[in-house]
């Protein structure tokens, strides 16, 4: 890789550089709620180099201002095509906002961390001014934000139901999900002379239109949900209608979805099949720079710093946890890239002026989840379960970790590369679940404790409790306890010491004061004092969001407690903090409530018989 010096190296960005490049007009202009980096890991990136690859003048408005004259919506003029906008790689509102609602004082995306460098509901900010400025040019959306607000969805922000994002930007198309294949088509289709709001076929896109759907009751591949209307006024036909999205959202071959949004109507077509290796091959073969953009010259981007040296070997994740949105987006099935593909982005890394011989993750949404597939895939173009895993490891489920390990050998081999880290979570139960746990699998794991980990393995059993776990979709905690003296063992053998790190999650749909005390004893018995914990933060297209706003389970419609209040989350975050003495005496107050023996009381004694 050269050592770029030129901004022509990357899209252009202001019109300076649109006129170096000596073009006369831009086909799509492409407004992002991000700092432009120029990585495979950075989604406005991508998009760019898809669209570039198709032969079109393509420009990127990063974090434009909203709040003066409106100058940075302006300086690009109109595009050939249409405007495209994203929020970003994260929602807006998470971005901005902790699970308590109180604003976050650095944003990753940003350059040196800046909080304030994109508004709330990014999307709809954006395709507002651009409405109002260019009434007749077309807006196509897409991104987290857009994929995850496509349908009516809660809010937690304003603690509202809100409609389809649609209904709010006025947008003219919306793609969700990984808009490459959907994005494709449609710049074909419009360079062929459709309008971008005529274009009604094309997979994994979504639009609102005046007239009522022609009914037809022989067609099994259109479902119509509640409309916007019934969910406002009855939750429980909210969380009736989450169960169709989700389900849909997770098929090979989905339905479309029909939705009334006040006087108009939400169309969602299915999404598209998984991406074939090929075709993901294309996209991480584009020529990205894998830098920043010059304009931030000796500013730091903290998630850029988290993964400029890393590799994403496959997309998808067919977890299917109740608290994550990640199927949502991306889909359950697992798309995977070449060992090709992942060997020359190997080689592209070790190029870098600032690669100190150190890969710090080879991975995906789940780290070990590449090339897992179905045995028979016509099995798999017929379910419609949302977790391959949840309630148990699916019978048609490949879970061989071989061509992963292949991977990883690929990179240790370079002579360039010292080490290549695997940072992603792993899921342990691919691994140690009953069946699964073969040579092979175990073989792998202990490659990764031996070879991989740059000091702490991150894995997330998220909660110990059965009933919380079953809500999660998440697998026994019983399966932790394995990792747990598996890796420890691996670790004494090898002389390492290395931490096996867990994340947790309070005041998840499901659980109790009980079930965090319980929590507490069970992970302080393993030695733990905890670190990486987060309190549940509901998130559009949820399972756990859905029961957390109807208050039911939208599989069963049984109700499910959640705890809402601060209090009610305080008494429930309280319990990872037992090891601060400010903690101490409320949680041994709450055990007394709870009817449980205080895991405090046997200190006191032995600090009374010290005394004596």
């Amino acid at each position: 890789m050269k050592n770029h010096t030129t901004y022509q190296d990357w899209l252009p960005i202001s019109a300076k550089e649109v006129k170096a490049r000596g073009w006369n007009s831009i086909d799509v202009i492409l407004f992002s709620g991000d700092a432009y980096v120029d990585h495979p890991s950075f989604g406005s990136a991508v998009i760019g180099r898809v669209l570039e690859a198709q032969g079109l003048n393509v420009a990127i408005v990063p974090q434009p201002n909203w709040r003066d004259d409106l100058r940075d919506f302006k300086k690009l003029g109109k595009p050939n095509m249409f405007f495209a906008v994203t929020a970003g790689c994260m929602d807006s509102m998470v971005n901005h906002y902790t699970a308590n609602k109180r604003l976050r004082s650095n944003d990753a995306y940003t350059p040196d961390g800046r909080p304030d460098m994109r508004p709330d509901y990014a999307t709809t900010v954006y395709c507002t001014i651009l409405k109002k400025l260019y009434p007749d040019v077309p807006v196509l959306i897409g991104g987290i934000e857009a994929s995850l607000r496509r349908v009516t969805h809660y809010d937690y922000w304003s603690d509202q139901l809100k409609p389809s994002i649609l209904h709010d930007t006025k947008a003219d198309l919306l793609v969700y999900g990984m808009g490459e294949k959907p994005l494709t088509e449609i710049v074909e289709r419009v360079r062929n002379g459709e309008k971008l709001s005529e274009i009604k076929d094309v997979a994994q896109t979504a639009w609102l239109q005046s007239e009522k759907p022609i009914e037809n009751e022989s067609n099994t591949n259109s479902i119509t949900l509640f409309s916007h209307e019934e969910c406002l006024a009855d939750k429980i036909k909210y969380a009736k209608n989450f169960k169709h999205i989700e389900e849909e959202s997770n098929r090979w071959i989905g339905a479309q979805l029909i939705q009334q949004v006040y006087n108009k109507w939400l169309i969602i077509n299915p999404p598209n099949p998984p991406m074939s290796e090929a075709e993901l091959d294309n996209v991480y073969d584009l020529p990205f720079t894998r830098l920043p953009h010059p304009r931030y010259k000796n500013k730091r981007i903290p998630a850029y710093e988290m993964i400029r040296h890393s590799i994403n070997a496959h997309r998808g994740c067919f977890g299917g946890c109740a608290f994550c949105t990640i199927s949502a987006h991306q889909g359950k099935f697992i798309s995977s890239r070449s060992k090709q593909s992942i060997a020359n982005e190997i080689e592209a890394i070790t190029r870098m002026p600032d690669f100190k011989g150190y890969i710090s993750d080879i991975g995906g949404p789940s780290a070990n989840m590449y090339k897992m597939q179905g045995k028979n895939l016509e099995i798999c173009k017929k379910c419609k379960r949302p977790s391959c895993i949840d309630p148990a490891i699916c019978n048609n489920l490949d879970t061989s970790h071989l061509a992963l390990s292949e991977i990883y050998e690929i990179a240790q081999q370079h002579p360039q590369v010292k080490k290549a880290f695997v940072s992603s979570g792993i899921r342990y139960d691919l691994i140690f679940s009953k069946g699964h746990d073969t040579p092979e699998n175990i073989g792998y794991m202990r490659n990764v404790i031996h070879n991989h980990v740059s000091g702490r393995l991150k894995v997330a059993p998220e909660h110990t409790s059965p009933q919380v776990l079953s809500i999660m979709r998440k697998p026994s905690f019983d399966l932790f306890k394995k990792l747990f003296r598996f890796f420890n063992d691996e670790n004494k053998k090898a002389g390492l010491k290395q931490q096996l790190i867990p994340y947790f999650i309070s005041s998840h749909p499901g659980s109790h004061k009980k079930d965090m005390a319980e929590l507490m004893l069970e992970t302080r018995a393993l030695g733990y004092k905890l670190e990486q914990v987060q309190d549940f933060t509901p998130t559009p297209m949820t399972v756990a969001t859905v029961i957390y706003y109807s208050g039911v389970h939208p599989y069963t419609l049984e109700p499910v407690y959640t705890a809402k209040t601060k209090k009610e989350k305080l008494e429930q975050q309280q319990f990872f903090f037992w090891y601060k003495p400010e903690y101490q005496k409320q949680i041994e107050r709450e055990l007394q409530q709870i009817g449980m023996v205080s895991p405090f009381e046997n200190k006191k004694k032995s600090k009374k018989k010290r005394k004596r």
